[in-house]
């Protein structure tokens, strides 16, 4: 079992059942959609982020972006973190059919992957954390035509399948991811590849 120190938000009992199986913490359950009208669930999660900090894991699909939207709408920035699971095209054993996008969910993934993430997230686990690798900034996206460009979109795309991120990440959510997860060479490197292709 690994200890973690921030609470973990998701999006089903099935998630929380997925991580209860390897994680040590407190994993709170938005009940999906619903915690847009719960006002009980959106004070609990005001006051975890406050006492623990909190990091989101919801599925890589359109719902799961909603629901972490609303979710970093709620609390301080500081309090906040995201940990992104990779697009993976599949079905959760327990379903018949794949979900509407036809992506794994968070129940779906492995504990290595869900792991990493939480690590890349900046997570405190077993008592140690990631920190930040850069302090690259939106002007940095700017002028490495990843924000505001023509075809800034589809080479955010190319950079977050590089770094195995989803495809629907936000400009300001990938800036978090690699400000977390890779050097300003490395992005520079990612970048230049990326136009090549």
């Amino acid at each position: 079992m690994y200890k973690i120190k921030e609470t973990v938000i998701v999006e089903g009992i099935y998630d929380k059942i997925r991580l209860s199986g390897f994680l040590d913490g407190l994993i709170f359950v938005t009940g999906g959609f619903s915690v847009f009208n719960n006002k009980k669930a959106q004070e609990s999660i005001k006051t975890l982020a406050e006492k623990t900090g909190i990091v989101v894991l919801t599925d890589s699909d359109a719902a799961g972006f909603k629901i972490r939207s609303f979710v970093k709408q709620l609390v301080p920035e500081e309090q906040v973190k995201h940990a992104y699971i990779p697009e993976i095209h599949g079905k959760e054993r327990r379903k018949r059919l794949p979900g509407k996008e036809g992506l794994l969910g968070v129940e779906g993934i492995d504990n290595n992957t869900i792991l990493n993430a939480l690590i890349k997230s900046g997570c405190e686990i077993d008592g140690s954390k990631t920190e930040k690798l850069s302090d690259i900034t939106k002007a940095d996206l700017v002028q490495l035509g990843l924000c505001g460009g023509e075809n800034s979109s589809a080479l955010r795309n190319k950079i977050a399948a590089a770094m195995g991120l989803p495809s629907k990440i936000s400009a300001n959510m990938l800036l978090a991811a690699i400000n977390r997860m890779i050097s300003p060479e490395e992005l520079a490197r990612m970048v230049a590849n990326a136009e090549n292709v």
